[in-house]
């Protein structure tokens, strides 16, 4: 069965730092395109990064240069750092597998950026 676990999530004040995780099964993890979505309370799901299998990444305009998103092939495990946060970064983070074009979720960690 296909799994993709998130943790990292809490609150964290305005400026500050949190690093997101992701453990995928085995048995997706190495050929997918991994990803990092977030949903804010009443809006839509919205792409945060990609990253190819090769490591290529992607970025949503309004992270670009605070966040990043690396993998590690060996843990099959996929993170999100986040810096500089903001208070419109207050969402559910949700990691994504694409694998071939089958699509898995987490089940998502909250990210409160509060003061």
């Amino acid at each position: 069965q296909v799994q993709l676990v998130e943790s990292g999530g809490g609150l964290v004040q305005p400026g500050g730092s949190v690093r997101l995780s992701c453990a995928a099964s085995g048995s997706i993890f190495s050929r997918a395109v991994m990803a990092w979505y977030r949903q804010a309370p009443g809006k839509q799901r919205d792409m945060v990064a990609t990253i190819t299998s090769y490591g290529n990444t992607n970025y949503a305009d309004s992270v670009k240069g605070r966040f990043t998103i690396s993998r590690d092939n060996a843990k099959n495990t996929v993170y999100l750092q986040m810096n500089n946060l903001k208070a419109d970064d207050t969402a559910v983070y949700y990691c994504n597998a694409d694998r071939y074009g089958s699509l898995y979720w987490g089940k998502g960690t909250l990210v409160t950026v509060s003061s």
